[in-house]
């Protein structure tokens, strides 16, 4: 099946059992709209399935036991086998879909299909494919220009659209944004100039932090679960030299905006755009080098950041 097929087979199951999900299901413009928790309450599971979809199926995503003892939030974990189509082919969030009265960060394997990045000379994964789904971080309705927006971005041989829609402040959308902790790496991995496709596997593992219906707060905490309680494995074929030259770059620490809550970074720099975009990449990150044996860690997670983004303490 094609990235977008086993897309749209999760997206069948989630609508048939919108109530159990807690989804509400519409169609609009003749794409099929899930919202997963922006008129509705979504949850957990909702925000699992929103993940997976992101992925096209290709990641295990579930929760797990605080990985910051200290702090009592459960952690959203993730592995893959095919990291690179599940995380940077599917679930990287490069589509901005912006039109009047709407904007949304666009993720999942619509933007496989649609191909027009150039991240997509560099990795596996540009597809043809009848369907297409796409994953929108957004609080906004999904209207008749957004879909026009998409169908435009889109070959002639897609027949059937289908859009997942979650605001970051919502436990689906929580959700689902903490369980990048693995695409982040790969993605910094890749903005650094290393081969990706040498990464054969790899798990991840962030905190949940709590929801906020405040869109800035939330996105401020998504941020730091990532950036100061994210740890990534990393299993690759690699030279062990080359590992522990671009090691020390990967972990968010590496980047000058490092220390702060990402709010207080966000009202520093007064414009998303003026951040750091190496910033984004997990707390710790470690290589596990099957040609050699040889394990590599790099960073640290900072407990401290946590306590004030989450609690504010």
């Amino acid at each position: 099946m094609t990235l977008n097929e086993r897309a749209h087979h999760l997206c069948d199951e989630l609508a048939a059992n919108a109530d159990r999900f807690r989804v509400a299901v519409s169609t609009v413009a003749g794409a099929r709209v899930i919202d997963c928790g922006g008129a509705v309450t979504g949850g957990l599971d909702a925000g699992l399935w929103l993940a997976r979809v992101c992925t096209a199926n290709l990641a295990e995503v579930r929760y797990s036991l605080p990985p910051i003892p200290s702090l009592p939030f459960p952690g959203v974990w993730v592995a893959s086998d095919d990291p690179v189509r599940a995380c940077l082919a599917c679930q990287y969030a490069g589509l901005a879909v912006k039109t009047d009265g709407f904007f949304g960060m666009g993720s999942g394997p619509l933007r496989a299909v649609s191909g027009r990045e150039p991240l997509f000379d560099h990795i596996p994964g540009r597809e043809d494919s009848r369907y297409a789904v796409g994953v929108l971080e957004s609080r906004r309705h999904v209207t008749e220009d957004v879909v026009a927006h998409l169908v435009g971005k889109l070959p002639t041989t897609v027949e059937k659209l289908t859009l997942l829609v979650a605001p970051t402040g919502s436990i689906a959308g929580t959700t689902q944004v903490v369980a990048r902790s693995l695409e982040t790496a790969l993605h910094k991995l890749h903005e650094l100039g290393f081969d990706v496709n040498q990464v054969v596997s790899g798990c991840g593992v962030a905190p949940l932090p709590p929801v906020t219906p405040h869109d800035l707060q939330a996105i401020g905490r998504t941020n730091d679960a990532i950036l100061y309680g994210g740890r990534v494995t990393l299993w690759v074929r690699a030279d062990d030299d080359q590992l522990a030259g671009i090691g020390p770059k990967v972990p968010a620490s590496a980047s000058a905006d490092y220390g702060a809550p990402f709010a207080d970074i966000y009202d520093r720099a007064g414009d998303f755009y003026k951040i750091d975009p190496l910033l984004f990449s997990p707390a710790e990150v470690t290589f596990v080098n099957l040609t050699s044996g040889r394990c590599h860690t790099f960073g640290r997670t900072d407990e401290g950041v946590l306590r004030r983004s989450f609690l504010g303490a």
